[in-house]
């Protein structure tokens, strides 16, 4: 709670507000994780900052999403039936809202070109770890970034992990990798550095 409430206070101060869009987007085609920068899930600014709270957590069943041109919760037929930006917005959503296993469904429902991009993996990890598996949680986290090393958010996730843990030094290592990497003044950065400080990671 303590940590979460320092967050909403720095997030409001001038010129570390973060504008929210799309996680760790970048790359091309399903989009790769990337650095301060890369593909979104529209508008500019921060691209790892907390997705928006609708429908899709508030009020969908587990494997569902918020379908907004027929204003329903829908599920998706098959792998590769609904649009993967969609289902991506709706996976960092429910991970944010910690519907871990509801993320993982949807994830399942991308198409294999996006379950196997740098952006998507980092979300497998962090739900996996969130779940209580850790071991593979790192593995995707991992992979996803010896597909995309400039994913600065799957290195706050890591970094974050490593604070929990008390390995501060790799914790801190992850904090500088996602400073030369584009990533100050980002979400981000932020959530590392107040783990660092806490011993507490963020629940996204």
């Amino acid at each position: 709670m303590l940590f979460r409430l320092l967050l909403i206070i720095m997030l409001a101060l001038p010129g570390a507000a973060l504008a929210v869009g799309g996680g760790g987007g970048g790359g091309s085609g399903s989009g790769s994780g990337g650095g301060a920068g890369g593909s979104s899930d529209g508008g500019d600014g921060d691209r790892t900052a907390p997705p928006k709270t609708t429908n899709t957590s508030k009020e969908c069943a587990d494997g569902e999403y918020f379908d907004w041109s027929s204003k329903t919760c829908k599920k998706p037929r098959e792998q590769g039936s609904v649009d993967d930006d969609i289902l991506y917005r709706a996976v960092r959503e429910l991970a944010y809202a910690g519907r871990h296993e509801s993320s993982l469904m949807l994830i399942a429902a991308m198409s294999e070109e996006a379950q196997n991009s740098d952006r998507v993996l980092t979300y497998l990890g962090f739900n996996y770890r969130k779940l209580g598996n850790v071991d593979l949680g790192l593995h995707y986290y991992r992979k996803a970034l010896a597909i995309n090393p400039d994913n600065i958010l799957v290195r706050s996730y890591l970094g974050q992990y490593y604070a929990e843990t008390g390995a501060i030094e790799l914790a801190r290592a992850q904090l500088s990798e996602i400073r030369r990497r584009g990533g100050r003044n980002t979400w981000a950065e932020f959530a590392l550095r107040m783990a660092i400080d806490t011993g507490n990671g963020t629940n996204y």
